[in-house]
């Protein structure tokens, strides 16, 4: 992980919406097909991968979200305590999964930034600038998608009733950091 001093160095709270940037944590982007790939991630993540579109699978170290049938972005649940750039989770399946060549693993740890939205008005924010239907999406705990706001793409991943992590590409940020809070005023 690089060291690299965000722009996003603010916590937003409006009527019934905080938006904030989780602090730098792993995301790695893992790919693999078969049987033994999935067996083996499993085994190194504590977890099964979720096999079913838009959901995700949560343990106590990692949570996954499906991304596709043959990919999953996998991201820390704690900071490393120890502010390093290495993650024994991202050696190992490094070795168990790229080394046997059963799959990929990509750190897009400096690529996505997540940002953590809580409260009873995100729904409504995201539908401002959002082709997305979130009526069914917003009732499911764990529930992944891909989509775009305000023209940029995002991932969104349902952690509750009123807490979402948004993943958006580094480059896309600032201007989405920009038009969430512009647009959380009217709401």
């Amino acid at each position: 992980m690089l060291k690299y001093t965000t722009s996003i160095n603010d916590t937003k709270i409006f009527d019934n919406l905080k938006i904030f940037e989780t602090s730098p944590i792993m995301k790695l982007i893992v790919r693999g097909k078969s049987r033994e790939f999935i067996s083996s991630v499993g085994k190194s993540l504590n977890i099964l991968l979720p096999n079913e579109p838009n959901t995700s699978s949560s343990g106590a170290n990692v949570t996954a979200l499906w991304l596709s049938p043959d990919e999953w972005i996998i991201y820390a649940n704690e900071i490393n305590s120890d502010d390093s750039n290495s993650y024994i989770i991202e050696s190992e399946l490094i070795n168990k999964i790229s080394n046997t060549g059963l799959g990929a693993i990509t750190d897009v740890t400096d690529q996505f930034v997540m940002l953590n939205l809580t409260g009873e008005k995100i729904y409504d924010l995201f539908m401002k600038g959002s082709p997305f239907n979130f009526n069914e999406f917003k009732k499911k705990k764990g529930a992944v998608t891909q989509t775009i706001i305000n023209k940029i793409d995002v991932i969104i991943h349902n952690k509750n009733d009123a807490e979402v992590n948004l993943f958006v590409r580094r480059s896309f940020s600032n201007h989405l950091w920009s038009w969430l809070n512009d647009s959380a005023r009217f709401i």
